[in-house]
């Protein structure tokens, strides 16, 4: 692998993805600095350069710093990672724009984080963009697509989209994250992408519920296609292009956390269809499920849109109203009929 130029990238959020990005950027050759709340986690970045609670096999690139100081971490990165829940984000956006101010400059903002808030129902972009302040917010780029972090730790590899208003940006991402096993294409749209991201971890949750309840492949692959129809219907009712949901960040991702173990949203739809409640699940995964808090601010966003999103719908009734699996397959099933393509 080449060395590339050293820059200054801060990576906030030090879970599985958080991790394996500081890695793969710190063996690109910049100084990395990784940020987390939790001072053990951080200790054993810094003395052992791992992270076995999320990743027991990534020996991290010793270069990496890791701190809980979140002034130490920003004060002079020319990017910041944004790779924390979606529902925390706003919080540490407001204070890195705190920060920011107080040192005056504009370092490039990637959310590499897939979701809706709740409430807002904003995506993540909109949340950076509200909380830090103009003067001293840098491009935003939003990096999406299949990337379950083992497999990238492993160096499998691993396609992403790059999306921004700002073609300059965009290029700059692929030339910090590209090597010789990420390869990272553009996109100018930003509500595509980010849409896509934050809808298929709604589906996985299905898709593990049916594999739980013993469907096969046909009624996998019927959610899935028939999930990809409706992330496509509301991205086009916020002005997002349709053939985006084609692409790494619509399909490419459904298709990852759709069928792997190592999707946190299919593990928790899995043990849903084998009987577990939902609270048992959450309390015990040991990760966020996105897909959860993303289900009622999906819920929410296709009522205010007016956007039939029938599979999405039934899975925020399995959630939040607490409806039986079979009952919701089965009203799926006594739909009307209807064409296939219909926008």
């Amino acid at each position: 692998m080449s060395v590339k130029r050293q820059l200054q990238i801060t990576v906030l959020g030090s879970g599985s993805w958080g991790s394996v990005l500081a890695d793969v950027l710190a063996r690109n050759g910049h100084a990395v600095t990784i940020y987390g709340r939790n001072a053990q986690e951080i200790n054993e970045i810094n003395t052992d350069h791992t992270n076995k609670h999320y990743l027991a096999d990534l020996h991290m690139d010793e270069s990496i710093v890791g701190t809980t100081d979140l002034h130490q971490a920003v004060a002079s990165a020319a990017a910041i990672f944004f790779v924390i829940p979606t529902q925390a984000i706003r919080g540490v956006a407001e204070k890195v724009g705190a920060i920011l101010s107080e040192e005056g400059h504009r370092p490039f903002l990637i959310s590499a984080a897939k979701g809706l808030e709740e409430g807002t129902l904003y995506r993540i972009s909109q949340i950076l963009t509200q909380s830090i302040p103009a003067p001293v917010r840098g491009d935003i780029i939003v990096l999406s697509g299949p990337s379950h972090a083992e497999d990238v730790a492993r160096h499998d590899i691993t396609t992403l989209t790059a999306a921004s208003t700002n073609e300059d940006a965009m290029a700059w991402v692929q030339w910090v994250v590209m090597n010789d096993f990420m390869r990272i294409y553009t996109s100018p749209d930003v509500v595509g992408v980010e849409l896509g991201g934050a809808i298929k971890n709604v589906i996985a949750i299905g898709a593990g519920a049916i594999h739980g309840l013993g469907y096969g492949d046909n009624t996998k692959a019927a959610l899935m296609t028939r999930g990809l129809a409706e992330m496509a219907r509301l991205g086009a009712a916020f002005g997002a292009d349709p053939l985006t949901f084609s692409g790494l960040s619509g399909l490419g991702d459904l298709i990852v956390t759709c069928t792997s173990t190592n999707s946190r949203n299919w593990r928790c739809g899995n043990r849903l269809g084998q009987g577990e409640s939902l609270q048992h699940i959450l309390n015990t995964m040991g990760m966020v499920v996105e897909g959860v808090p993303t289900a009622q601010a999906v819920h929410d966003l296709s009522s205010q849109a007016q956007v039939d999103m029938p599979i999405c719908e039934a899975i925020y009734e399995v959630l939040y109203r607490h409806r039986p699996l079979q009952d919701s397959i089965d009203a799926l099933m006594g739909r009307i009929a209807k064409p296939e393509i219909d926008f």
